[in-house]
């Protein structure tokens, strides 16, 4: 088995099961220290697996789902096909970590929303928060202007 250059940066998988990690946590709203605290690392440790910079070991992946209630499968739910085509790349091409760094939910922004949202205890206000963004999108979508 080969290993990783260091110069082709964090494997996209890796990165990917960070997100989800991190977009999960952040759903929960529960912070790194804590996730750190619940399964036995410093939260700078949760920090590069929410990067990707450090590879989440069998055992951790297992307390991190426990602790975040969810199970392994949730981590790889959504994974782009690119990221699971057999044979991978040697070093895998720049512009496939690229593509992945530029998805919207992987974004500050939408995990931002995503926790002000679910902050909103009122079902009613967020279906209409919902409707009103979704008019806002349909709105600029037709108008063409970008």
């Amino acid at each position: 088995m080969a290993k990783r250059s260091r110069k082709s940066g964090p494997d996209p998988i890796d990165v990917y099961v960070g997100s989800r990690v991190r977009n999960r946590r952040v759903e929960l709203h529960m912070s790194q220290g804590k996730l750190g605290e619940t399964i036995g690392v410093t939260f700078q440790q949760i920090q590069k697996y929410e990067n990707g910079t450090n590879r989440i070991g069998a055992s951790n992946l297992y307390r991190i789902t426990k602790s975040l209630g969810v199970d392994n499968k949730y981590m790889y739910e959504g994974i782009p096909e690119e990221l699971t085509k057999k044979p991978l790349p040697r070093g895998l091409s720049e512009s496939a970590g690229a593509s992945f760094d530029q998805d919207i939910l992987n974004s500050k922004e939408a995990i931002e929303i995503l926790h002000n949202y679910v902050r909103i205890e009122n079902t009613q206000v967020r279906r209409q928060l919902s409707r009103f963004v979704k008019s806002l999108a349909e709105a600029y979508r037709t108008g063409g202007k970008r």
